[in-house]
């Protein structure tokens, strides 16, 4: 992300301008493909330079939680399905081929790694409920009729677990996710991690950027056990229900050096 504070002169006053700029994702009408646009916001003279501050520190607390969590539940259900971890570490190895860290531009061969932080934001939806939503004008939905204004909470928890949509729903397989066009862009409803529409996440691009790096970096040059010599199948993986639904015991690694 980038912020930059202007101070242009505007009728012989000095007022202050703040522009933030920010990744985001744009998608075709398919939802298979993206491209990389930039989000800016503008606040001249006559708007409040409070609202610029507010706005940074949603960015900023909007996408703290919801990455550490990510990661977390990430390697907590790779601990737990060492066949997974494998895979993903003779991935990234064999991509990186001897270099000290993973960049992004080794990421886009990574199909499997992809796949893992799919299958990881479908079984632990970062906000279960989403962001609150607005019946824009009256309707009905599935017999009931919902008033122009109505909030509307959309459990996206529950649709990514729903066993009428994923075969196997409550199992950790990254393998679904392989040749499918199924991701969290928005247009695929049954996978809505960061949401859809106007209300959809508007830093998709840069939470999924950061999730990769750091779960390659992390599988790349580190082993994992659980202290205590623990066996996998012992981890709790027992959810904090929040705002934010995070592991109710932190997760505790011993790492050891790959190389």
């Amino acid at each position: 992300m980038k912020v930059e504070i202007e101070i242009p002169k505007c009728c012989g006053v000095e007022a202050p301008v703040m522009v933030i700029m920010a990744p985001v994702m744009v998608v075709d009408d398919t939802g298979c493909g993206g491209v990389r646009q930039t989000l800016r916001w503008s606040f001249d003279g006559t708007r409040s330079f409070g609202s610029g501050r507010a706005i940074v520190s949603d960015v900023f607390s909007g996408g703290t939680d919801t990455t550490s969590a990510s990661i977390e539940w990430a390697l907590s259900e790779l601990i737990r399905h060492p066949h997974i971890m494998k895979k993903v570490q003779k991935e990234v190895t064999e991509i990186a081929k001897g270099k000290s860290m993973i960049t992004e531009d080794d990421i886009q061969d990574m199909p499997y790694l992809k796949a893992v932080l799919k299958e990881t934001m479908r079984l632990h939806t970062p906000l279960p409920l989403l962001v609150p939503h607005e019946a824009m004008d009256d309707v009905e939905v599935m017999g009931y009729d919902l008033k122009k204004g109505t909030q509307v909470m959309i459990n996206g928890w529950a649709i990514a677990r729903d066993p009428t949509i994923w075969e196997d729903a409550d199992m950790f397989k990254p393998e679904r996710f392989l040749n499918s066009c199924v991701d969290f862009k928005g247009f695929h409803y049954e996978l809505l991690p960061f949401g859809s529409g106007r209300r959809g996440c508007p830093g998709v691009q840069f939470a999924v950027s950061i999730n990769e790096l750091v779960l390659a970096n992390l599988v790349y040059k580190y082993d994992f056990a659980l202290p205590n010599g623990a066996r996998a199948e012992e981890l709790d993986m027992t959810e904090l229900v929040g705002l934010v639904v995070r592991k109710k015991d932190p997760l505790l690694l011993v790492p050891a050096a790959r190389f």
